[in-house]
């Protein structure tokens, strides 16, 4: 019988992998412990091996397609099998396995539909698509800034039974950033108002309706705040793109010359100000000389207005100076997008969870590093692979953690487990994320095999080579930005671990000793702690005796 073979799990952390690149075809030989596939993971591009031997008659997944773990790939049998039969097999019982969840969800939306088939009928009147085709608008919140969850009305300029033009203002709405103007864009007779004045809604919530006098909108009122029609006109698109490029801005758009306020539509404004156009010198054809956006677009400039005011320009400045005057910038938005790997994927979930659910706290102290910088440069003069300080501290913080368990711990919900292993992650930087391989029973080792140890990993992280048995099992996280110049920072714990230390550079800074002030070579530690399994004063014991191991590190020899 055919063999199906599936996304395996190569690592504790992967949901999905992407297929980066086949090595066999449909019809290809295959035996066992051929390599299949190369495939992408969170961490690493490894190899998918063949366990069986036969013909390869199926390839389910495109080069370049992320699926996840257990999802059908290939089939591989015997050649000219019908493979079909085993394929439906295994696709069936996903199908039959699936969660009493997913078939909820199934169902949802078929509840749905018949809720919303449901809604016409609620008031007894018509509902809003067939009010529509008699010339009945509703008007909703609009959305007037990115950031607009709802809008306050602070003042309404028609009331119910009023008549209504395309151009008035129906409202001012104060949004989170500014109060703007609400346009209806119908004629007719207010029939409705759904927001009294003060009272706050809802983006896309009814705040009133527009139509023919007489009207029943009982049908609209009784389905609440119903989803908007997809198609909406092009004048509200416009005002509601206007009013967001303006809505940092409380104060109005534009004034006229006597500093009396200019009567135009936001849009009306916003189309004046790109076109340099004097609002003043435009006459509004809506109610009351209100300017709107066909105003703006027939206005013509008169050239006897210009020569009037170059004549009286002499006194304009004898009486005052002149306003400073503001280049136009015209700028280009520009961007580029691209695709979030696995890796960045996994990074992303996996410091949310920790970040969200782990509640941190964090603890800072300043190492004296002068007689560590005197070691290393001993230490270097013999070992035979050059020692940097971040092994150093690897290895101070791996003894410290004998002393302190506590803080080689992990929370388990319904336990606490205490590491009495030190297996140290060492965050690694590369061009996709972030790894974090591991040095396992660092307290043993010398700092050489820790140094070797460590470049070994750096070189394997940057070309992708690290396997999971690299990056599994830490029990504590040192992370280093030292190099950066990175005085101090905060990191986020390396979930299951129930610390992380982040480290910084050394500063040559001025430091009082025996009385005196000299110069001094000082680097800062911050301990970040899950108060779940660390409290302060566990913490603070353990950077008290990390401390130590650092300012004197002959102790890392006893």
């Amino acid at each position: 019988m055919a063999d199906v073979i599936k996304m395996p799990k190569m690592s504790d952390t992967m949901t999905e992998g992407v297929l980066a690149k086949w090595h066999k075809k449909v019809g290809d030989k295959v035996k066992s412990g051929d390599v299949l596939a190369e495939v992408e993971t969170d961490k690493a591009t490894m190899d998918m091996e063949s366990y069986w031997d036969g013909t390869l008659l199926y390839v389910g997944v495109e080069e370049g397609q992320a699926v996840p773990v257990d999802a059908i790939m290939a089939v591989i049998g015997k050649e000219g099998e019908d493979y079909k039969a085993a394929l439906e097999a295994e696709k069936s019982g996903s199908q039959d396995s699936a969660s009493p969840e997913a078939e909820s969800k199934n169902e949802a939306p078929k509840a749905e539909d018949k809720k919303e088939e449901a809604t016409p009928a609620q008031g007894g009147g018509l509902s809003e698509e067939e009010l529509a085709a008699k010339g009945v608008t509703v008007i909703r919140m609009p959305l007037l800034s990115d950031t607009m969850t709802e809008g306050v009305i602070a003042e309404w300029h028609k009331k119910v039974g009023d008549k209504v033009k395309d151009d008035d203002v129906l409202a001012d709405v104060e949004t989170d950033k500014a109060t703007m103007e609400v346009m209806g864009y119908a004629t007719g007779t207010l029939l409705h108002i759904g927001v009294e004045k003060g009272q706050a809604a809802k983006v896309n919530g009814i705040i009133a309706i527009v139509g023919p006098e007489g009207t029943d909108v009982s049908g609209i009122l009784a389905g609440g705040s119903a989803p908007a029609p997809k198609a909406e006109s092009e004048a509200p698109k416009e005002e509601k793109q206007a009013a967001s490029a303006d809505s940092s801005s409380s104060a109005p758009v534009a004034e006229n010359s006597s500093d009396s306020r200019v009567k135009a539509s936001p849009l009306a404004k916003k189309i004046a100000k790109d076109k340099g156009i004097d609002l003043s010198q435009v006459a509004g054809s809506a109610e009351g000389g209100r300017i709107i956006k066909k105003d703006i677009e027939n206005f013509k400039p008169a050239a006897t207005p210009a020569k009037t005011e170059s004549a009286s320009a002499p006194a304009a400045e004898k009486a005052a100076a002149p306003a400073p005057v503001i280049p136009q910038f015209v700028g280009e938005v520009k961007f580029t997008e691209q695709p979030v790997s696995q890796m960045r994927k996994v990074i992303a979930k996996r410091l949310a969870e920790s970040l969200f659910t782990a509640p941190h706290f964090y603890l800072t102290i300043s190492i004296d590093m002068d007689n560590a910088m005197t070691a290393r440069t001993a230490i270097n003069a013999v070992a035979p692979v050059k020692v940097s300080f971040n092994d150093i501290v690897i290895k101070a913080v791996a003894v410290a953690l004998k002393k302190h368990p506590a803080v080689n711990s992990s929370w388990g919900g319904d336990k606490i487990r205490f590491n009495e292993h030190t297996n140290i992650g060492v965050a690694m930087a590369v061009e996709d994320g972030l790894l974090v391989p591991v040095v396992r029973f660092a307290d043993g080792k010398s700092l050489s095999h820790i140094s070797a140890e460590v470049k070994d990993f750096g070189a394997k992280a940057k070309s992708k080579k690290l396997q999971p048995a690299d990056w599994e099992g830490s029990t504590f996280t040192v992370s280093n930005l030292g190099m950066f110049g990175i005085d101090e920072f905060t990191s986020i714990i390396n979930s299951p671990d129930g610390a992380i230390l982040s480290v910084g550079a050394i500063q040559q800074v001025p430091v009082v000793k025996n009385g005196a002030v000299v110069p001094g070579n000082v680097m800062k530690l911050t301990l970040g702690c899950d108060h779940r399994v660390v409290d302060g004063a566990t913490g603070a014991q353990f950077l008290q005796t990390l401390k130590g191991l650092l300012e004197e590190p002959i102790r890392l020899l006893a």
